[in-house]
């Protein structure tokens, strides 16, 4: 067997977080940051799984059975990401059960962005296995992992997409999506990865008036998608936030951290967490490396 490459685009959610898990049209955005999945043949019927993090550093390295995949044979000894891959492999051999019909695979993964960044570690890896072993990846997804989907549509897409989940099933389209006021965008990681399964069972828990908000975000995607000017976009977004810590029951990032900032502040994906997306007249670089936020990125240097 020859060795095989398969890449995925890392994703950032622009609108829409949590509640595109009850329908509602989110805007997303594919990084020029991803993940790809190197698959050698191996032996002994189980598969050496190295990975790799964005600086060469190895982050986790394992060897996994195949009998431990065919029976979901988790084990609180393993590390945990051991546990995930096994659930992942035992939904993709359910999916496709031909490939542990050989002798064994050697897989190595290699970010290009560092793994704490919470830019897809697992979509990307969800959608190359489903690349890999040609399954649906949305369904692996859903199956194993859990969440709305729209990352692996990021991990699949080489432009902006509005995602939306009808009856459980994905729908996205490739939209243009290239703001003129772009240089007024930026990227701030907060310094500390958010868990997603956490931060969408704590809003399934208080999501019980979502319904009268989905028309009013579906409504700010679409005029974000279609706007001319920064001053507008920064107005829905921070429209957005509003809507979104009422639903949420929490603050705001801006009110809880960053109050005397110029601008709007907007959270992408888990609140609390990963990036957040700035607008501001003024390079913000200075303002959040004061406060000790080092990872600062323009839109051009982050997005795809």
């Amino acid at each position: 067997m020859k060795t095989q490459t398969f890449y995925s685009n890392g994703k950032l959610l622009i609108t829409g977080e949590y509640v595109v898990l009850d329908g509602a049209k989110a805007l997303a955005l594919p990084t020029k940051f991803g993940q790809s999945l190197v698959v050698k043949s191996g032996k002994n019927y189980q598969i050496k799984w190295t990975s790799f993090d964005a600086d060469k550093s190895v982050w986790f390295e394992d060897v996994i059975l195949f009998e431990d995949i065919k029976q979901k044979n988790t084990n609180e000894n393993y590390a945990s990401i051991k546990n995930t891959l096994i659930e992942i492999l035992h939904q993709a051999f359910i999916q496709n059960p031909t490939f542990l019909e050989k002798e064994g695979y050697e897989i190595e993964t290699h970010l290009t962005f560092p793994r704490l960044w919470g830019l897809g570690t697992s979509s990307t890896l969800i959608n190359s296995i489903g690349d890999w072993l040609e399954i649906d990846a949305f369904e692996l997804l859903q199956k194993s992992f859990g969440g709305s989907g729209y990352d692996i549509a990021c991990a699949k897409s080489n432009s902006p997409l509005v995602y939306h989940l009808e009856n459980e099933k994905p729908h996205f389209k490739p939209i243009h999506f290239d703001p003129s006021f772009k240089e007024n965008i930026h990227f701030v990681y907060l310094n500390q990865k958010q868990n997603s399964k956490l931060a969408i069972a704590n809003y399934m828990s208080k999501h019980h008036h979502v319904n009268a908000v989905i028309s009013k975000i579906n409504t700010i995607t679409y005029e974000t998608i279609n706007c001319k000017e920064g001053k507008e976009f920064a107005k829905l977004m921070e429209n957005h936030e509003v809507i979104m810590s009422d639903v949420l029951e929490i603050q705001t990032i801006k009110e809880k951290v960053f109050l005397d900032f110029k601008g709007v502040i907007k959270s992408l994906g888990a609140w609390g967490g990963d990036f957040v997306m700035v607008i501001s007249k003024d390079n913000p670089k200075e303002y959040f490396k004061n406060k000790g936020y080092n990872v600062v990125l323009s839109y051009e240097e982050m997005i795809l």
